[in-house]
Order: structure tokens, then C-alpha cells, then sequence
């Protein structure tokens, strides 16, 4: 079995903020899963985040939103070079986001990370698995 699509789902605070967010670092819309309680970023053609209102988010689960200094999840997002790595982390710490922690450089993989303006995690990564230790 192998899944053709993921949509991970995220409360957030203001839809708006989060649109433009996302757009200013270079992600896209699809503005027909997008309204004032959703909008939806996509992240490849079938990696999708639906971004919710924290009062819509709440339809889908009777477990309270979690407080903005916590966590629940770190999503970890692969790009195509070490300069995107840089290029995304930059374009979102200069619009609002703030840096996790220095990036991590172990020859194969490169990461670096976020909390972007609603406090979620996000660990950008390129790996050449080629280059991967064997052992």
C-alpha cells in the first residue's frame, strides 16, 4: 500500500497572516480548499497543509488546541539543496518566523529549522542519500 496524498492539519490563530506567510517564503494556494477557516498550502503535488482556525480545527477533535508553548508535532520537510534549505528558512525568519536552532550540517544531510508565526515546528532538510554512511 502506498498513499497518494498527505494533508497535515494545523489549528492556527489568523488564516490571513498564515496565507500571506506562506506565499511571502514561496509556497502556493489552493484557493479551493482555501476560505476564512481554512487555507490550504501547498507544499508538492501531493503534500498538502490544511491550516485551520483554531475553532474549526476543533471539529475534527474533542482534545483541546495545544497552548502556543507547547508542542505536538515537528514536521520535517525535504527540499532539493542545501541553498533551498537556506533559502526557506531565511524567507520565513525574515517574515515573522524564528529560528529552532542552528542548522545541522553532517555531510550527506543538511537541515535547518523554524517556529513559524503560529509556533509550529518545521525541519527543513536536503539529504543526498548517496553520500549516506553505510554504517
Amino acid at each position: 500500500m502506498k498513499i497518494n496524498q498527505i494533508y497535515v492539519n494545523l489549528p492556527v490563530k489568523d488564516i490571513q497572516k498564515t496565507k500571506e506567510f506562506w506565499t511571502k517564503i514561496g509556497f502556493a494556494i489552493n484557493e479551493q480548499f482555501s476560505d476564512e477557516k481554512a487555507v490550504c498550502v501547498v507544499m508538492s503535488d501531493n503534500i498538502y497543509v490544511m491550516f485551520l482556525t483554531e475553532e474549526y480545527f476543533q471539529t475534527f477533535s474533542e482534545r483541546p488546541v495545544p497552548k502556543g508553548d507547547t508542542t505536538q508535532v515537528l514536521v520535517a520537510i525535504g527540499l532539493n539543496s542545501r541553498e533551498e534549505v537556506d533559502q526557506v528558512v531565511n524567507a520565513a525568519v525574515e517574515n515573522g518566523a524564528y529560528q529552532h536552532e542552528e542548522p545541522q550540517d553532517y555531510g550527506w544531510m543538511y537541515q535547518n529549522s523554524f517556529w513559524d508565526i503560529n509556533g509550529h515546528g518545521w525541519n527543513v532538510t536536503f539529504a543526498d542519500l548517496s553520500q549516506m554512511p553505510s554504517e
